[in-house]
């Protein structure tokens, strides 16, 4: 499952453009009592073998710039935390596309953080610690649940 070059940003999408202005009504401990567990089911494996450690009490940001939305996650006893996206040790910014196309495998890490698409600000370790293990991912043995939503957003992407 790969990305189609040339498609629309997710941020033109009518679904995107609610969420990007919900987020401002959207208490944070509700977005921490939805994604905390949707992400520890996501990486149950690697939380089990000990790939998120370096994690352990630290904090990475994530800023999806084109939807104004910015999260950050940290690691305590082995589970993914969503916490308050103030102070985070290191950032990971760039827009839905290309975190996109990461998380469809359609452009190597390396590339979208070689060409600025992605990029790291802050303790880079730790940021690049995070984009190695997320390169090492085998995506396709995720959830189904994850493998479905790739597929609908590059539907809505795609008009179809």
């Amino acid at each position: 499952m790969r990305l189609i070059p040339g498609l629309a940003p997710l941020s033109r999408l009518p679904l995107f453009g609610l969420l990007q202005r919900s987020q401002t009504y959207i208490p944070f401990r509700l977005k921490q009592a939805v994604l905390a567990p949707l992400l520890n089911h996501l990486f149950k494996e690697q939380l089990q073998d000990g790939e998120f450690c370096f994690l352990e009490g630290r904090r990475l940001g994530l800023e999806v710039r084109d939807l104004d939305i910015s999260l950050a996650f940290g690691c305590h006893d082995e589970q993914l935390q969503v916490v308050p996206a103030d102070q985070p040790d290191a950032w990971i910014r760039g827009n839905s596309r290309d975190f996109m196309q990461l998380a469809n495998q359609a452009e190597d890490p390396d590339t979208l953080f070689f060409q600025r698409r992605l990029s790291i600000e802050g303790d880079t370790e730790l940021g690049l610690a995070v984009k190695n293990l997320l390169d090492s991912i085998d995506w396709s043995e995720m959830p189904a649940l994850y493998q479905h939503s790739l597929k609908l957003i590059q539907r809505l992407q795609s008009g179809s």
